[in-house]
């Protein structure tokens, strides 16, 4: 198991609820995003609608996808704000890998989108929330590789 596929070992699944193959051709040289959210969060629910935009607009000519690791207190809530998403989604009841994951990359507030290279797994943008919402919102420099900015604390969630 390579890149990104290394962080999950499974447990990802698409929206017909399949278990989805990180390692697959279809996800060779793609960049991926681990979306932290969850629908308390109303920062969340205003960059989510964004964040929707921005993947329908680019996720295949950049080579784009997104995992989901949700960060609602029950799973009812988790599916309820997940029907609107168009991607992938780690396992709400995987509650353990997600907090490996954020304790890996340093999540400490939502929302929060961490580009990695699907190849390698290592990180591209610690935070990419900004880039969507202010720097480049049409994607044109995207994935933007800047990985020594600080992630944003401006209307975020804390998780602690």
């Amino acid at each position: 198991m390579a890149g990104v596929a290394k962080y999950f070992n499974g447990n990802i699944f698409n929206k017909a609820n399949e278990e989805v193959d990180l390692n697959a051709r279809k996800y060779k040289r793609k960049i991926i995003g681990l979306y932290f959210s969850a629908h308390w969060c109303s920062p969340c629910l205003a960059f989510t609608p964004r964040l929707i935009e921005f993947y329908r607009a680019h996720a295949e000519e950049k080579k784009f996808e997104i995992i989901f690791l949700s960060s609602d207190y029950d799973e009812q809530s988790f599916y309820n704000y997940y029907q609107y998403m168009p991607w992938l989604r780690l396992d709400y009841r995987d509650r353990v890998k997600k907090q490996e994951l954020e304790y890996r990359f340093g999540v400490n507030g939502i929302p929060r989108l961490i580009l990695l290279d699907g190849d390698t797994g290592d990180v591209i943008l610690a935070d990419a929330r900004e880039h969507i919402e202010r720097l480049d919102p049409q994607g044109q420099y995207f994935p933007w590789s800047n990985v020594e900015r600080e992630p944003s604390s401006c209307c975020s969630c804390s998780l602690m």
